[in-house]
């Protein structure tokens, strides 16, 4: 007789016999006692719980022979109460639905199912794992489940009812099948351990009732997978069967965490993989005894909700005092977020003993540490209680050495200084050359600087000074604002890394449409504090970035804190740039520089040195030497333009124009003499004025040969040569 499994033998054979499953076991009973018949049933719920056999209890329920109408309790011993237990029942159909999807599978048990059971009373079909039809196959059941022969029952059975249609549910009556009890499983599993003399305490038979996780199959399976072992079956032999890793080396391995002891650590994950654990196993054990431990550190009389036996129950309650909650539950999160990594990686065991290692109380605080240590970021009320930094800002470094600076003095509204004529004599400079693409400044025309002398100014007033005026823009801005201060309070030229900072942030005032186009195409040449030399690329750019220079003069001033006169030029590049002067503002203070003539305590200037001024495409300002010396003006240069293409000579027709002439215009136009563009490379329909070729005279016949030169044909254009204009 072939071998028959525990599940197999001891699958019930009446809803009396239904494991856990006691409210669905009574509603179909007093079914069939009542003779209340349903025409399809839908039984739903986990593996291993009682589906399909409940099905083949209520297909022998309603065709035992031994009664004469339906009964709930089934004799099991008429032929067809055992040709159905065999499966080989005429009337009952058991279908896999998961092989039988298409809907001309349904079509077909359609039409079978007008027929007369052969000898039962009623012709049941058993649908299993329903879900698995399509649509197509469920919309053509619809109407006979609806409307079904009178001796017809369907029974559909799945384990996922979410993928049922709703209107398949509606016309079933359906009964959901939970997981089984602990307790219930654990009496079914003893009894069968008694039938069959198998030597397994009540530990282990709760261990694996906890295993199955309230599939009673899965139990039966490892019971009688547990029975060929020799011996008595002990906790320990359940955990090796299974796969996972035993609950004393779990808890061993907790305790050397709690501990801190790395090398520990290392030595009992090495002990778990080199009996043949799997990384990812012991990984998923861990985060699950982890749980435990929490389970046991707040509840610690509720044994029923984990999976382990007393004696590791009781010695997990007390290890559960020497842990805190917060870190049990990083731990949790630690060994969720390695899980991934685990699947991943090629190299499993070392990233599970980093894990193991990260879960240490050192590594876990120390991480915590580091979390708490960064400063939050401070906030706009904060920033604001600041000290503002301080006004006198920081003299720019040169490259040819230090620049001496006047000494700060508060900015205050005084009159425009008076130049002694003694001092300085006054030059008259040249009227200033105008360029159609740049329009002079309102302020009136650029003044020259002077750059190998000294401004001579007045001394400053003895009025007292009035608090510093800065604008929001500039305290917002410190970085900007510094730079555009120094380069205001020193009069002296900013660096290409100060000027490309203040650039952005000029650029960053303007209007979103103004902001792509001095982004993209402009740049801050020069600035001088009271005015800057912006290039723009293109000269078609030039004209739309003219219309916009109030706008960059605002954003000027709002850096600045001061108005600032704006001149654009075409192109970014320096030297071609106009040198600027800062002009003396009406409403700032003047800068006050140290006279000649004062006493011998204030050292006198350094010599001058040359300095290459920045120059621009036409205008060009003359530029003062010196003061000292006779000024010498420096003549206007000659602006210089791109060359330009000359445009295509126009032959003009001419009736006195001989046939020679034609000829020699050929032959310069072939020899390509002293004519830039070739006219016979154009295609003839570009030609504007075509060569006129005088009328034959009446006298003589028109020449059909090729005018010749010198006594040869003119070679007609080589295939090569006819290159695109």
């Amino acid at each position: 007789m072939a071998y028959e499994p525990l599940h197999h033998k001891y699958r019930p054979q009446t809803f009396a016999q239904l494991v856990g499953q006691g409210a669905i076991a009574m509603t179909l009973s007093n079914a069939l006692e009542q003779r209340r018949i349903a025409p399809a049933y839908l039984f739903s719920g986990p593996r291993g719980t009682g589906k399909t056999s409940s099905a083949r209890i209520l297909a022998k329920s309603l065709n035992c022979l031994n009664s004469a109408n339906p009964t709930p309790n089934p004799c099991g011993e008429c032929e067809v109460c055992r040709a159905i237990a065999n499966g080989s029942a005429l009337d009952v159909i058991e279908i896999d639905a998961a092989s039988n999807t298409g809907v001309d599978n349904i079509r077909e048990l359609i039409e079978r199912s007008q027929f007369a059971p052969v000898q039962c009373r009623y012709k049941v079909y058993v649908i299993d794992e329903c879900h698995m039809l399509s649509v197509a196959a469920f919309n053509a059941l619809l109407k006979t489940l609806e409307e079904p022969p009178a001796h017809v029952v369907f029974v559909l059975a799945t384990t996922d009812p979410q993928r049922v249609l709703p209107t398949i549910i509606s016309r079933c009556q359906r009964f959901d099948y939970r997981r089984i009890p602990l307790d219930a499983m654990v009496g079914h599993l003893r009894k069968i351990a008694q039938l069959e003399n198998i030597e397994i305490p009540l530990e282990s038979v709760t261990l694996i009732a906890q295993i199955a996780n309230g599939g009673l199959r899965d139990a039966e399976s490892l019971l009688d997978q547990l029975s060929l072992l020799a011996g008595e079956i002990t906790p320990d032999k359940v955990w090796d069967l299974v796969g996972a890793v035993p609950e004393r080396d779990l808890l061993d391995l907790i305790q050397v965490i709690r501990n801190d002891s790395p090398e520990a650590v290392i030595q009992q994950c090495r002990s778990l993989l080199n009996r043949g654990r799997e990384p990812l196993v012991v990984l998923q054990n861990l985060a699950s005894f982890y749980l435990n431990l929490l389970i046991a550190k707040t509840a610690p009389q509720r044994s029923d909700l984990m999976a382990v036996t007393q004696p590791t129950w009781v010695a997990l309650c007390e290890e559960a005092n020497f842990w805190p909650t917060a870190t049990i539950l990083q731990g949790q999160q630690r060994l969720k977020e390695s899980e991934y990594q685990l699947k991943n990686t090629t190299q499993p065991r070392l990233w599970l003993e980093i894990t193991l290692l990260g879960l240490l109380p050192g590594a876990l605080n120390q991480t915590e540490t580091q979390g708490t240590a960064i400063a939050p970021p401070l906030s706009r009320s904060t920033s604001a209680a600041l000290p503002p930094p301080s006004s006198k800002p920081e003299a720019p470094s040169h490259p040819f050495g230090p620049v001496p600076t006047a000494p700060h003095v508060e900015s205050q509204p005084s009159p425009p200084p008076v130049v002694s004529p003694a001092t300085v004599p006054i030059q008259s400079p040249p009227p200033p050359l105008t360029s159609p693409g740049i329009s002079p400044p309102p302020g009136g025309p650029l003044t020259p600087e002077f750059i190998n002398g000294d401004r001579p100014v007045s001394p400053p007033q003895n009025s007292p000074p009035a608090p510093p005026q800065q604008s929001q823009s500039a305290l917002n801005n410190g970085a900007i604002a510094s730079a555009a201060s120094s380069t205001t309070t020193t009069g002296s030229a900013i660096s290409s890394l100060e000027r490309e900072e203040l650039w952005r942030g000029i650029v960053a005032q303007l209007p979103l449409l103004s902001q792509s186009l001095f982004q993209d195409h402009g740049k801050l040449l020069q600035f001088s504090g009271h005015s800057a030399l912006v290039g723009i690329k293109s000269p078609n750019l030039l004209k739309i970035a003219q219309s916009k220079t109030t706008q960059l003069e605002e954003a000027f001033e709002k850096i600045a804190g001061q108005a600032v006169r704006v001149i654009l030029q075409m192109g970014h590049d320096l030297d071609e740039a106009h040198p600027l002067a800062a002009p003396v503002a009406m409403n700032s203070a003047p800068t006050t520089l140290p006279l000649r003539e004062t006493s011998g305590a204030i050292a006198p200037p350094p010599p001058p040195r040359a300095m290459a001024a920045p120059q621009m495409p036409p205008p060009l300002v003359p530029e003062i030497k010196s003061v000292a010396s006779p000024p010498e003006i420096s003549a206007p240069v000659a602006p210089i333009t791109p060359p330009t293409v000359a445009p295509e000579p126009l032959v003009e027709a001419d009736p006195q124009e001989s046939n020679l002439q034609a000829i020699a215009q050929q032959f310069a136009e072939f020899f390509a003499g002293e004519v830039i563009e070739l006219t016979h490379l154009v295609p003839q329909e570009k030609v504007q004025t075509p060569i006129p070729v005088p009328e034959p005279s009446p006298a003589a016949p028109p020449s059909t040969t090729t005018p010749v030169v010198q006594g040869r044909p003119t070679k007609p254009p080589a295939p090569d040569d006819e290159i695109p204009f």
